[in-house]
């Protein structure tokens, strides 16, 4: 099971940033429970949602400047911190920026943020092509990568490339 996070990119600078939208409808199940008669959206998914788009962000970088398609896992987490709760269908802007880029890992400082203030920040390390994959993985991830970044550039023609 694929889980979908992030609902759009914005804007992606190789190398640098990218800025994109994530919106968690109150009809989520999670909202029962978390928390009953005062819904907030999860920092565990908030953080998902910013790595993804990190993954995103490392991913198109990679390709790119070395021609493999890496798959980023995010690995360890530090100086988390949870400002402000986010409510249902509130629209998210996830932001992420490369502090560090090397031949496998990645560390990056992200920030959710609503109506311009910062509601939870980290920052994040990937590791990736640890350990080599196996015969037609790599093509079959890049594929998977390449319809996924299709998907949520699809306001963007320009990306299409």
């Amino acid at each position: 099971m694929r889980w979908f996070l992030v609902d759009t990119i914005d804007q992606l600078i190789l190398g640098d940033f990218a800025v994109g939208t994530k919106t968690y409808a109150d009809t989520e199940p999670f909202f029962q429970d978390h928390f009953p008669n005062f819904p907030v959206v999860p920092g565990v998914l908030i953080m998902e949602s910013l790595a993804q788009i990190s993954g995103k962000l490392i991913g198109y970088t990679v390709r790119t400047d070395r021609g493999d398609w890496p798959f980023p896992i995010l690995s360890m987490m530090n100086r988390v911190k949870f400002r402000k709760f986010i409510p249902p269908n509130t629209c998210i802007t996830l932001e992420t920026k490369i502090k560090v880029l090397k031949d496998e890992s990645a560390l990056v400082d992200v920030r959710a943020k609503v109506a311009g203030k910062v509601h939870a920040q980290a920052e994040q390390l990937f590791v990736f092509n640890s350990v080599p994959l196996e015969e037609g993985e790599s093509e079959r991830l890049e594929e998977l990568e390449r319809t996924e970044l299709l998907r949520l550039w699809k306001d963007c023609p320009e990306h299409h490339s």
